[in-house]
């Protein structure tokens, strides 16, 4: 992903890159016809990625603690 999640302009512009980065027609407003498939897509990116950036926050904090 071209922005770093936690430093996004907003959580929705974050949202908006992931769909458009998978090719997914997420639109403001209502996305009642986005499929279960298409928002899982989505939710995944943005939840994986931001999960691996604190554990790797987290172990370098770690090594600084122990020096």
């Amino acid at each position: 992903m071209k922005a770093d999640l936690l430093q996004s302009s907003s959580p929705d512009q974050t949202k908006y890159e992931v769909a458009k980065e998978q090719g997914i027609p997420l639109k403001k407003g209502n996305n009642g016809d986005l499929s279960t498939r298409d928002a899982g897509k989505i939710g995944g990116q943005i939840g994986g990625r931001m999960v691996k950036e604190l554990i790797l926050r987290a172990q370098q904090q770690m090594e600084q603690d122990q020096k």
